[in-house]
């Protein structure tokens, strides 16, 4: 399945920067990063829970959000890029 992550974290202490970056660790895991608080995962259902619940325990909830989005099988026709810093496409031949 496809999700979009977003995360907004708090980092006005250093609590707050050691939990952003863990998100965003955990994020790159997972998936690839296309702003700096967004991440596309082609991920399956039980690693998505077990991302959900790493991203839970890592964010102090009185201060950060999570949002996810989840796009689906047909998600390529729902998403349009516009600008600087095009994805690549998760699903596609690997090349090295």
């Amino acid at each position: 399945m496809f999700v979009l992550i977003t995360y907004d974290v708090n980092t006005q202490d250093a609590a707050g920067k050691t939990r952003l970056r863990k998100v965003a660790k955990q994020c790159v895991n997972y998936g690839q990063r296309v702003q700096n608080s967004v991440f596309e995962c082609v991920i399956d259902p039980a690693k998505m829970k077990a991302l959900q619940y790493k991203l839970e325990s890592i964010i102090d909830p009185e201060k950060d959000s999570l949002r996810f989005y989840y796009l689906g099988k047909n998600y390529k026709e729902k998403i349009e890029h516009v600008g600087a810093k095009p994805s690549y496409d998760v699903e596609g031949v690997l090349m090295l």
